[in-house]
């Protein structure tokens, strides 16, 4: 289908810049066509050459991708904008989220000792005691613990370390389905998601080596807890990983261990295997607190120079007051008590709802982490049919590249009994389904 949005301009970025408008306005929507250059350069008056650069730009940007033939179109996840989830409807039980259960997270309570007045921490960044800390937290699960560093969450990390190492149109290898905001993330640096498939174990093998052998300078992986797979790394899936990862060396490894405490399953990590280059991020959002914007990471002593001489260009450091109350709560013995059994209850909740969906001949995935995964046909109409039995659940799309359709169910909160009845629904609505598209 052809766009009947206006393009304007004159010049390249003109051009360029006024169809980023339409995209961020909806008016060119994921998938419309862009006009041909030569006729979208007669309509403007302008030489294809300048049309051509303006299409060049938007490409390189992530904003529109060319299909052969299929000439060049919005792309399905414009870098405009993240993503936004839908708003829940009023009187639903939220599962979309993807947040853990309130109930089971830590008081969050200021340090008693404020900071004196102002003052630059350039030359210190990093609490000592927190970065102890932090060594032994990671040197627990086997990550090399000789460089460290801390960030703004994980996103702000990943976003660093990517836009400091890549340049615009580099591929990147991301796990499909996967995290949307990161999808997103990567788009918005005018880098390409390549989609490398993923099974109960995390990123397929095959899979990777293909997107390397594609020439992607980056590879981004969750070891445990895969968001919204929930794969996690058997130490099998591990060392064929870090084989195939040993035939790119100049590749960055990032290993997303985002949900770590509360993911349900051990570390086997990618980066004692001997990447020449790599990370290992962890926040704490899941299990300390979600208003705790900060992660730490392990990694290489390029990587941890290049990251630290643009947060110093920036935000200069990570406010001390955030590192005293993560300490704090990472130290105290009545928090981890509390991780421990959140822990437990996710694994409960979420094991809990994949054998209810199978008892039912649902097949879902839901090896580790806080959220099941349920492939299907048509994603709206289980998402709706859920809505009118009182649920409301992720539909996949956010999630994929270009993976099958499904469902993304957040079991951080469903008791076990809530369980039975939302399989049971999710059932009616499969056969309604079917009913009124066929079987």
């Amino acid at each position: 289908m052809v766009t009947q949005y206006e393009i304007a301009g004159t010049t390249a970025k003109g051009i360029a810049g006024s169809v980023e408008q339409g995209v961020a306005e909806g008016a060119l929507a994921p998938g419309i066509a862009l006009p041909p250059v030569r006729r979208l350069a007669d309509e403007l008056g302008v030489s294809p050459g300048t049309v051509a650069t303006a299409y060049k730009e938007l490409r390189r940007r992530g904003i529109v991708i060319t299909r052969g033939r299929g000439g060049t179109v919005v792309a399905p996840a414009p870098a405009v904008a993240s993503r936004r989830p839908p708003k829940v409807p009023e009187g639903l039980r939220d599962l979309a989220g993807g947040h853990p259960d309130p109930a089971l997270l830590p008081d969050l309570l200021p340090p008693s000792r404020l900071s004196p007045g102002v003052r630059s921490h350039r030359s210190a960044p990093r609490l000592a005691r927190l970065e102890e800390a932090v060594r032994d937290w990671m040197g627990a699960d086997g990550v090399p613990v000789d460089h460290v560093t801390f960030a703004h969450g994980a996103l702000d990390l990943i976003n660093r370390v990517l836009s400091v190492e890549l340049l615009p149109g580099d591929g990147v290898a991301m796990e499909d389905p996967g995290y949307h905001h990161l999808l997103d993330l990567v788009a918005a640096l005018g880098l390409r998601n390549v989609p490398v498939a993923v099974d109960d174990e995390g990123m397929r093998p095959e899979a990777l080596r293909a997107a390397l052998r594609a020439g992607v300078r980056a590879v981004v992986l969750s070891p445990r807890g895969q968001n919204p797979y929930g794969g996690w790394f058997s130490a099998a899936r591990r060392d064929a990983l870090a084989g195939v990862l040993r035939e790119a060396p100049d590749a960055l490894v990032v290993e997303n261990d985002h949900a770590s405490e509360v993911a349900g399953a051990d570390l086997h990590t990618v980066s004692a295997a001997g990447p020449a280059r790599w990370v290992h991020v962890r926040s704490v959002s899941k299990f300390l607190g979600t208003d705790l914007r900060w992660a730490a990471a392990a990694c290489d002593p390029v990587t941890l120079a290049r990251h630290d001489g643009r947060l110093l260009l920036t935000s200069g450091w990570v406010s001390h007051l955030l590192q005293e109350t993560v300490h704090g709560l990472m130290t105290d013995d009545g928090t981890r008590a509390l991780v421990a059994r959140a822990r437990e209850t996710y694994a409960l909740r979420r094991t809990a709802l994949a054998g209810e969906l199978a008892a039912r001949g649902i097949a879902s995935h839901a090896a580790s982490g806080m959220n099941v995964w349920v492939p299907v046909r048509d994603e709206s109409a289980v998402v709706n049919g859920l809505r009118s039995y009182g649920w409301w659940v992720a539909a996949g799309a956010r999630f994929r590249v270009s993976s099958g359709p499904g469902v993304r169910i957040t079991t951080a909160g469903l008791e076990p009994a809530d369980a039975a009845r939302l399989a049971s629904d999710f059932a009616a609505v499969l056969g309604e389904s079917e009913a009124t598209y066929g079987g």
